[in-house]
Formats: C-alpha cells, sequence, structure tokens
C-alpha cells in the first residue's frame, strides 16, 4: 500500500472512531501525558470511541479477550464498564482453579466463577476456562495428602467432571493442561507427574471433551512462543497427543514479554505455521509487555510497547489458525506484575485511571487496518 494511502485511512480512522475530549485535573494531581501512536502528546485525555476494541478486532475477524478478577468485577464500577465495552472473551484470571474451587475433598464453591460467567453472558463475551490441570494453585487438602496412582487419577477425573460439566454450554474453550513443560524442556516435576506419571496430560484431556465434547481444548505454557527448547517440547508433546487421536484443538501461547526482551515477529509466525500442520488453533492467551526493566523515557516505553502489541496482532491476524488476542489484566493496578516482581510497572492497555494507553490505539488501528 502506497504511503498516501495509508495516511488517508489513518485519518479516516481516527475521525471515524476517536473523540478526544479534553479534561482538567479537578483532583488537584498533576496532569499525565498520552502518547498516541501517529499524533502528537495531548494533556490527559478521555477517549470515547465509536467503535470499541472488541467492535473493531470482530471486524477483522480477531476476538478481543482479558482475564477477570472477582473483586473489581464485583467493586469497581469503571472496571465493569471497560471490561463489558471493549471486550468479547473473557478469562476467569484465578476463579476456576482447584486451589479457589475446592477447599475439602468433593466440596466446591463457586460462586466467584458462576457470578464472572453471569457477567460474561449478559455481555455476550465468549468464555475461556482456565485452568482444569496446573502444579500451582492446588487445593491443601490435595497438596498434603498422600496419594496412590489411582487415588490420584480419580481425584483429576472428579475435577475436571464436575467444572466441565458445570459449564457446558457456557465456556466455549479450556486451559485443559498449563506448563507442563520446565524451562530444560522437559516434563515439569509436578505432583501430577508424580502421581500419576505423564500420562496424566493425555488423561485430561480425554476427561475434559467427555464431559463437553462442544468445547475446545488447548495446552497453554508461557516463554513457548517463538522457536526454542521450550516450545520443540510443546511441539513434540502436542504432535504426539495429534498422532494418539486425543481431543486436543490447539495451543495457548501466554506471551508474557517485555519491551527489553520483545518476541521475534518471524519466530513467532514459524511457531504457529508449524501448528497449524498438525491441525491446531494458536490462542494469544495472556498477554502483557513488561516496561520498567528499560531506562528509556516513558514516552518512549510505552511506543516500544505500542509496538509489540502491534506485531504480535499482525501476526495473529496473519495466520488462518489463530483469531484472538488476550491481555492479562485490564488496567495496570490489577495486573500480577508488579505484585510478583515487586515493582512498579503499566503492562497493559489501559493505565490505572483506566485511561486507553498507545498500546489500545496500535491495536485498534491495527484491527481497523484490517477490516
Amino acid at each position: 500500500m502506497k504511503s498516501n494511502n495509508i495516511f488517508k485511512k489513518f485519518i479516516s480512522f481516527s475521525l471515524a472512531t476517536l473523540s478526544v475530549i479534553f479534561i482538567s485535573n479537578c483532583k488537584g494531581e498533576s496532569n499525565q501525558k498520552t502518547e498516541l501512536i501517529g499524533l502528537n502528546n495531548f494533556e490527559t485525555a478521555k477517549i470515547t470511541q465509536t467503535q470499541s476494541l472488541r467492535n473493531l478486532a470482530e471486524s477483522a475477524g480477531m476476538r478481543m479477550g482479558t482475564s477477570v478478577l472477582i473483586n473489581p468485577l464485583r467493586e469497581d464500577g469503571t472496571y465493569r464498564e471497560v471490561l463489558g465495552r471493549e471486550f468479547n472473551n473473557l478469562t476467569p484470571e484465578n476463579a476456576m482453579k482447584f486451589g479457589q474451587l475446592s477447599t475439602a475433598r468433593g466440596n466446591y464453591n463457586f460462586a466467584d466463577a458462576d457470578e464472572i460467567v453471569a457477567f460474561a453472558q449478559n455481555h455476550n463475551m465468549q468464555i475461556h476456562g482456565h485452568t482444569l490441570v496446573w502444579h500451582r494453585n492446588l487445593p491443601d487438602w490435595f497438596k498434603n495428602g498422600q496419594w496412590s496412582r489411582q487415588e490420584a487419577m480419580k481425584i483429576l477425573r472428579e475435577h475436571i467432571f464436575t467444572v466441565v460439566r458445570r459449564y457446558r454450554g457456557k465456556v466455549t474453550s479450556w486451559d485443559v493442561v498449563n506448563e507442563a513443560i520446565s524451562d530444560q524442556g522437559t516434563l515439569r516435576d509436578s505432583i501430577w507427574l508424580q502421581t500419576i506419571g505423564p500420562e496424566y496430560i493425555e488423561m485430561a484431556f480425554r476427561w475434559a471433551h467427555a464431559a463437553d465434547p462442544k468445547a475446545r481444548l488447548f495446552y497453554n505454557d508461557y516463554n513457548a512462543e517463538q522457536l526454542g527448547k521450550k516450545s520443540h517440547a510443546v511441539y513434540k508433546l502436542v504432535q504426539q497427543l495429534r498422532q494418539k487421536d486425543v481431543p486436543i484443538h490447539g495451543v495457548g501461547f501466554q506471551m508474557h514479554t517485555s519491551i527489553k526482551k520483545p518476541p521475534s515477529s518471524k519466530a513467532v509466525s514459524a511457531n504457529i505455521e508449524r501448528l497449524e500442520k498438525l491441525g491446531l488453533e494458536v490462542k494469544i492467551t495472556e498477554m502483557d509487555v513488561k516496561i520498567h526493566e528499560d531506562d528509556k523515557p516513558r514516552s518512549e516505553k510505552l511506543a516500544a510497547q505500542a509496538k509489540i502489541y502491534q506485531n504480535i496482532a499482525n501476526v495473529c491476524l496473519k495466520a488462518p489458525n489463530c483469531n484472538s488476542l488476550t491481555t492479562w489484566g485490564v488496567a495496570d493496578h490489577w495486573s500480577w506484575v508488579p505484585k510478583f516482581f515487586n515493582r512498579t510497572d503499566a503492562p497493559l492497555l489501559f493505565d490505572e485511571f483506566y485511561q486507553p494507553k498507545p498500546a489500545y490505539t496500535a491495536l485498534s488501528e491495527t484491527f481497523y487496518q484490517n477490516k
């Protein structure tokens, strides 16, 4: 496309989708600056789009998702407003994990998960369930017990059937097994591997499929989106599952990344392509982009962050087997990153005031140009 056509298209996008309303800071706090891709600096502004990010994504054949936490969903009206307006795919961040659901064997509390599912249904969102089998966030009664192989298999089977059957017809896809491959490219030495053996992965997918034959089933992992030791191990794992006719439909790339070590678009594309040849979908399931490992000015860091989001969206848009991008959180102050790394950061599309950042604008522009 010629440069003048690109300019005209971007101007059309700006006029059609953005209304910029300048607002003063009535609380006496210092003014912030917001930098938008392709635009000059503006004073702090509230940006009201006639087309939401979810609508722009849909027009490009994509689903735009985010993870959701129960506390802000219940207590923060702005959180609910942004969540319902901007996203059409929702992943419960913690509410469907084994440790959150079951405080005693056979006892389940679905209150938080049910509330999230109800919100998604009321806002015409698809739900991606997270996660059925993980080595972390397990109930104390299970972690602290001594289990035979048969007992561990029974516990895992009962858990999968209990959860998946409850949300059959409501949850459209599941992270069935999460992070089963270590950073060294071997099977992770988890309680599931120790008690059941490597067969637990195949069992989990078969049980999930039996509980809801219509749900799409995914293997999900971090640091496996590019080509390398870990992604090769993930590829080998899912290849073997496919050869055994295990009902697996795709792979989730978590895509927790940073501006200091941005992912290679070429490598991610190559990985998606080889998974397509296995007949597997790819979802970007947990994307965030850390910025505070870098010493550049904040404006430059936000621009670099925006470019990474844009690049990954373009990779997905070009791949016939990738049609979903999910950020791991709605706004920066609800991100897991600052707490986990014990430092401030701003890895998401909205800041702590729910103002859209350059990354939001970059994704909007990308989806608009691929309508």
